[in-house]
């Protein structure tokens, strides 16, 4: 990431400084508290920096089963390619925020305004329980610091404390924040009702987590308590009064700023101030495309099921994507997709030779075409979102639907607040059947048809609906993959649109043929002479170009050589190790560092700890 277009104006004076070992220690010879945080100046500045975490070079979740590009897999989806890093602070173990968090709390004594003391140390302690968020997510058991240690601590070398000790350290961080941030809104601002959307989060994937990967602590709360606390948070932002859904689904990715209504907390990007990130780009350009799985999930605009209807798995792209919920045309190009290019031409449908490896476009978060820089390497500059509404309503209908108390009036005041902006039919519980496509080998949860709770058909369709409205947010898939112990989901065939033979193929709706795909080594005569230039022509190819990818203007991979799904990773054997996959491995030189820190399970990186081996230690994770 180039650091230089997400900076927010920081000025830390001597405070910033360098570390170099696992937990970012600072000879405290080097700071100088007491000639700061003595005013709310001080503290804002400092704060600043705690929003870095925000930011990402582009909102796509490469980690997801749902979007991928044409380029090398994430490792996740790889499974046997993951290896334990070396490097001190990689892989996810970098304590560099928590110790600027930590340093902020341990100077408020410096500053006499008891109210900014409260207010900063609020938002501190909601910094903190994020960043406790994103370890516990990545590693299970960590070491919980609530100081800032010096180079002769011993703290440095503890070993790791339970998920339960963090949580429940979390959890009283998050209930301080939400006690003493201000109520008001403020869109680019952590504030007291962007807390309750961190406590939802992190309590709903707490609460799954432990249900599914059934785990539990004798003195500790349960799977059940966690989805109580979730969705008593999230009815909490529901009910403030403060926010409210925009009118429009598409429009509210593609705007410059933020929708003040219903983005509850975003990441401000500014075009004076050269701040940008890549969604434009990735999205036009870049290869990147949803899969079958995914597009396949959105009902008919009528309520019923695509997957029900005859050769729905079969249909070509024109046919698949007519009268769906249209939220699938605000998420991906319809085949009437119409778009000015930065050279003034016309870009009509999907991209197959540089903007998708699936056929199913991106367009999600893609700025107007009026603004034509924004097609261009890190240049997008609408805001995006941390924390929204819609995700209030989703978290507080999935918890209650995990915990087996879901009514209809829950439904019709979370879900089908959704659906009304989508212009779809109600959500009804009232005679709701398993759909049999989110429970398939193919497309489906296999854990959760495994689990089998009396109640699932709720549970999917809660999942269906978070799934479809989320995609592509903050809220990472990856997340969802992980505490609903659905990694089987990874090995799922990654497929793209539907090709029944070579051939010419209408790919935008107006009956005449765009593409035109040919087996041979060299395109037909007669077919060149009868399309022309009028049709983009790719070479079916049987195998990776290069053990890859099929680069953008050779061709394009079937997954039955000569007709079938767009299926560009079909040759690697993907798996998913479901007894070690769902945690990181500490990197080596950590571990080096600090032997108490046991290994997760099953990642085996040839060093001891306490006389037990990395593969031995169970951590309360599995």
């Amino acid at each position: 990431m180039n650091m230089k277009k997400y900076f927010l104006p920081i000025l830390i004076l001597a405070l910033t400084v360098t570390s170099c070992d696992f937990l970012d220690k600072t000879p405290q010879s080097k700071l100088a508290p007491e000639n700061y945080f003595r005013n709310e100046n001080d503290m804002k500045l400092f704060s600043n920096s705690f929003y870095a975490s925000l930011f990402a070079n582009t909102p796509y979740d490469d980690v997801s089963d749902l979007v991928f590009t044409k380029g090398a897999l994430a490792d996740e989806l790889m499974g046997y390619t993951r290896t334990v890093p070396t490097g001190e602070g990689t892989g996810g173990w970098s304590w560099k925020v928590l110790r600027k968090i930590n340093t902020m709390l341990g100077n408020m004594d410096k500053c006499d305004d008891e109210a900014v003391v409260r207010q900063y140390t609020a938002l501190a302690k909601f910094f903190r329980a994020k960043f406790y968020f994103e370890k516990v997510k990545t590693f299970g058991d960590v070491p919980w610091y609530d100081k800032e240690l010096g180079s002769t601590d011993e703290d440095l070398y503890k070993p790791r404390d339970t998920r339960e000790l963090v949580m429940s350290h979390m959890i009283e961080d998050i209930d301080e924040a939400i006690e003493n941030l201000p109520s008001a809104v403020s869109t680019y601002r952590v504030n007291k009702w962007a807390a309750y959307m961190l406590k939802a989060q992190f309590c709903l994937f707490e609460g799954t987590y432990r249900k599914y990967h059934n785990i539990s602590y004798s003195d500790g709360r349960s799977a059940d308590d966690y989805l109580k606390l979730a969705y008593e948070a999230a009815e909490k932002v529901m009910n403030c009064g403060v926010y409210k859904l925009a009118p429009d689904y598409g429009t509210l990715f593609r705007e410059e700023n933020a929708d003040v209504n219903e983005f509850i907390l975003a990441v401000k990007f500014d075009q004076s101030i050269g701040r940008y990130h890549n969604g434009t780009q990735y999205a036009i350009e870049r290869g990147a495309g949803f899969s079958k799985k995914f597009v396949d999930s959105f009902l008919m605009k009528d309520g019923s099921r695509f997957s029900e209807k005859d050769g729905w798995e079969t249909m070509t792209f024109v046919d698949e994507m007519k009268d769906r919920d249209p939220r699938l045309g605000k998420i991906v190009r319809l085949p009437s997709y119409v778009r000015t290019t930065t050279n003034g031409g016309i870009s009509y449908g999907p991209n197959l030779k540089e903007g998708t490896a699936t056929g199913f476009q991106i367009d999600k978060y893609v700025m107007d075409e009026s603004i034509p820089t924004a097609q261009r390497a890190d240049m997008s500059y609408n805001d995006l979102p941390v924390y929204r509404l819609a995700e209030a309503y989703l978290i507080f209908a999935e918890a209650k639907a995990e915990l087996n108390i879901l009514s209809q009036d829950d439904v019709d005041r979370s879900v089908n607040l959704l659906r009304d902006r989508a212009g779809m039919p109600h959500l009804k519980l009232d005679g709701l059947t398993v759909d049999p496509f989110l429970v398939s080998d193919d497309y489906g949860y296999l854990n959760l048809k495994q689990v089998n709770p009396a109640n699932m058909a709720q549970i999917l369709e809660v999942r269906r609906e978070r799934t479809i409205e989320l995609c592509i947010e903050f809220s990472s898939r990856w997340d969802d993959i992980r505490r609903w112990k659905e990694g089987q989901c990874y090995t799922q065939p990654l497929r793209g649109i539907y090709f029944p033979a070579p051939g010419a193929y209408d790919l935008t709706g107006d009956g005449k043929p765009d593409v035109y795909l040919y087996k041979t080594s060299n395109v037909d005569p007669e077919a060149e002479k009868k399309y022309g230039t009028s049709v983009s022509y790719f070479q079916i190819q049987e195998i990776m170009i290069d053990d890859n990818y099929v680069s953008y203007s050779n061709g394009v991979v079937l997954s039955d050589q000569d007709h079938g799904f767009m299926e560009y990773h079909r040759k690697y054997n993907r798996v998913f190790d479901e007894a070690r996959d769902y945690l990181y491995p500490i990197p080596v030189g950590d571990r080096q560092l600090n032997m108490n820190l046991t290994q997760n399970p099953g990642w085996n990186d040839g060093l001891t700890s306490g006389g037990s081996t990395g593969e031995d230690t169970d951590n309360g994770n599995n």
